[in-house]
């Protein structure tokens, strides 16, 4: 399998985390600032650092990250009819030993999107030392749901089975996706066995150490029918009157306790995922004891969030990353 310098590979997609870079779905913005947490490879080097080089230089982070890292794209985590399914692997260049590892869901309504096309919300994980895996799975034009949650789960189960060789360390193993990607981060991090979305799956089946969703689908039902209907949701339900399947793929079916932490970011002008599912997951899973925190974005609508809203999200998701010892 081919390995490339992190953006020798990437530089196609570098656009979306920088200043002026904008995304193909505006349903799932990318990061568009640093964490003020300093990097764990090298303090002095931030992600995106308000401090702009002078003009015609580059950011020294860039060096850094080539340095530090590298990508092995397109490894095949399944077959589902003769159609390889594939992860890319954002790794450490010289691991010391087993690293931490963020599980990447992309966005896109369940409908558009690819695994490299939201580099810019996997950047401040590798910045801050983490290798990080982005799934690709089956979407609407090609299988209704729950194709692509079953497609979660498997690339899930592949990196429990391949941890050694990567020196993943599952003891640090954290699920984070955006919008639809949310909802299928959330899924992955809650569902129990018995729903059998990985059912032939071979591997262990990791336990995620957090979850983090941003603007993430919490209730599927309710975007079948009434206020908040959305044709992208319908789509992928495969019709309306599909309720038993759209709460099969609700995370707010799952709650129970003994989940893992869980981080939620949403902004309350959200005009495509309402504000209140995010509330709504937050109320459950306290009552259920489940350690949580939301984040609200003010006047935030899906993505696309000021700079200054962005660099709250990385300072606050390094604190609770702090306070659970990831």
């Amino acid at each position: 399998m081919a390995k490339f310098p992190l953006f020798a590979a990437g530089a196609c997609c570098l656009a979306l985390a920088l200043p002026g870079g904008h995304a193909a779905d505006p349903a799932a913005q990318p990061w568009t600032s640093p964490t003020s947490r300093a990097s764990r490879l090298d303090p002095s080097v931030t992600l995106l650092g308000p401090v702009r080089p002078p003009a015609g230089a580059v950011d020294p982070w860039v060096a850094q990250m080539n340095h530090d890292f590298k990508i092995e794209p397109d490894v095949v985590y399944r077959t589902v009819g003769g159609r390889a399914l594939t992860v890319d692997l954002y790794l450490r260049s010289h691991p010391n030993g087993p690293t931490p590892v963020v599980y990447y869901i992309h966005g896109g309504a369940w409908a558009h999107g690819t695994k490299s096309w939201e580099l810019g919300y996997m950047l401040p994980w590798l910045n801050l030392g983490w290798d990080v895996v982005s799934v690709e799975y089956r979407m609407t034009a090609e299988a209704h749901a729950p194709a692509a949650v079953e497609d979660c789960f498997w690339a899930y189960h592949w990196i429990g089975e391949h941890a050694a060789k990567y020196q993943f360390d599952l003891g640090r193993l954290i699920v984070s996706g955006a919008s639809a990607g949310g909802n299928l981060a959330l899924l992955v991090g809650m569902a129990p066995a018995s729903a059998g979305f990985d059912r032939g799956a071979p591997g262990p089946l990791p336990r995620p150490e957090a979850i983090v969703s941003i603007a993430g689908v919490t209730d599927v039902v309710e975007g079948l029918s009434g206020p908040h209907k959305t044709a992208f949701t319908v789509n992928w339900i495969g019709g309306a009157d599909l309720v038993d399947l759209a709460r099969r793929v609700s995370p707010l079916t799952y709650v129970h306790p003994g989940l893992p932490p869980v981080f939620l970011v949403h902004g309350d002008a959200d005009p495509t995922v309402p504000y209140e599912q995010a509330l709504r997951l937050q109320a459950a899973l306290t009552q259920a004891g489940v350690p949580n925190q939301l984040l609200t974005i003010p006047h935030g609508r899906h993505g696309g969030w000021r700079a200054e809203d962005y660099a709250k999200v990385y300072a606050t998701l390094s604190e609770f990353l702090t306070r659970y010892n990831l």
